[in-house]
């Protein structure tokens, strides 16, 4: 029980550096938003991998990093959060990769693109529309959830890699 809960602990931990390092990397500005294909890309491999809620432990210590290190917005909370638990649940009741990417894109485009709106307006001072954040962040979790499963396929030809579902 205690080697199954630290090797968790030590995948989540190598998520998180890798979204933090990679996040940094490759970006796209929009508007006030920046949209981090890596991360969408973490929130579906995790969510495979360990579950919604590590995945959204991930997503969360990602954007807090990066708001810390000041490179991330308070944009990257409600997106990345949501859309990494509703990857994860899709997972955990359908165990398939496709939908919990679909998840992924809906629960960031849609919900966090729509949840970011009162982030914006009344915490960041930002005049913009309800419907401002959805089409960016859509991109970004498209991208992300694509270049996830193109990572599962690679894992999945390579027995060394084999991926442990939770």
């Amino acid at each position: 029980m205690v080697e199954k809960k630290s090797k968790r602990l030590a995948i989540s931990g190598m998520f998180i550096a890798m979204g933090v390092v990679l996040g940094n990397l490759i970006y796209i500005p929009v508007g006030v938003s920046k949209c981090f294909p890596v991360q969408h890309a973490i929130n579906v491999l995790s969510s495979i991998v360990l579950g919604p809620l590590y995945s959204v432990g991930i997503a969360f210590s990602i954007s807090f990093l990066r708001n810390i290190l000041g490179t991330g917005s308070l944009l990257a909370f409600p997106g990345s959060m949501i859309g990494a638990f509703l990857a994860g649940v899709l997972y955990r009741y359908t165990k398939n990769k496709y939908i919990s990417a679909v998840g992924e894109v809906f629960g960031t485009g849609i919900l966090g693109g729509l949840f970011a709106f009162p982030i914006a307006k009344y915490i960041m001072g930002n005049e913009v529309g309800a419907f401002f954040f959805i089409y960016p962040f859509i991109l970004s979790s498209i991208g992300g959830s694509i270049l996830s499963l193109v990572i599962l396929k690679i894992m999945e030809k390579n027995k060394e890699f084999q991926v442990e579902a939770k």
